[in-house]
């Protein structure tokens, strides 16, 4: 009985982020909310192993993290068309009314253009920009050097700037990317 009220505290506290992730990774809503499902009950199937090393969150996005690869790497993905995008999934409702629509356009192409990274410059930008971790905490949760971390930031954000540039979105001057500091 315990672990179902942990799973189901999981389930309210980290869902929404974990729903995001997946939509990172497939850009279909319902395959999200499918995978999303999974997730939480690979968790749920799973929650003995945890340690205890880790936060419950990063253990959690780890488990959400390789359950997207596979499903990304499965025989269905392949068979399945993508379509659509979630409109609201990054919007603020705490900026002025007439500020508000040129700031969700804004969103919308920041938000298509990660979405057209590959996966592996993708994970790392959404992590650090969308979840707001530390390159270090990225580090930890996907398993990756924190070097390899800092190069996959700096190429994903090299694509971005092109693709925002190509879309008339940047100037070709850039724009300002590092919200914190590195570590």
């Amino acid at each position: 009985m315990e672990n179902k009220k942990v799973i189901s505290d999981l389930m309210k506290r980290y869902g929404t982020q974990i729903l995001h992730l997946s939509y990172s990774y497939v850009r279909d809503r319902q395959i999200a909310e499918d995978l999303t499902q999974e997730i939480f009950v690979k968790c749920y199937e799973k929650l003995h192993t945890f340690k205890g090393n880790s936060s419950i969150e990063t253990w959690l996005y780890r488990i959400a993290i390789n359950h997207c690869k596979d499903y990304l790497k499965s025989w269905q993905f392949r068979k399945v068309t993508a379509t659509g995008y979630i409109s609201s999934l990054f919007t603020s409702n705490e900026a002025p009314a007439e500020r508000k629509y040129l700031i969700k356009e804004e969103q919308t192409e920041i938000r298509d253009a990660v979405f057209h990274l590959p996966v592996k410059y993708r994970e790392i930008i959404f992590l650090y920009y969308f979840k707001e971790y530390s390159q270090k905490e990225i580090s930890e949760i996907c398993k990756i050097n924190l070097n390899t971390v800092k190069a996959r930031m700096a190429r994903g954000k090299e694509l971005l700037k092109k693709y925002l540039t190509e879309r008339g979105v940047l100037n070709g001057e850039g724009f300002e990317t590092d919200k914190k500091s590195n570590a």
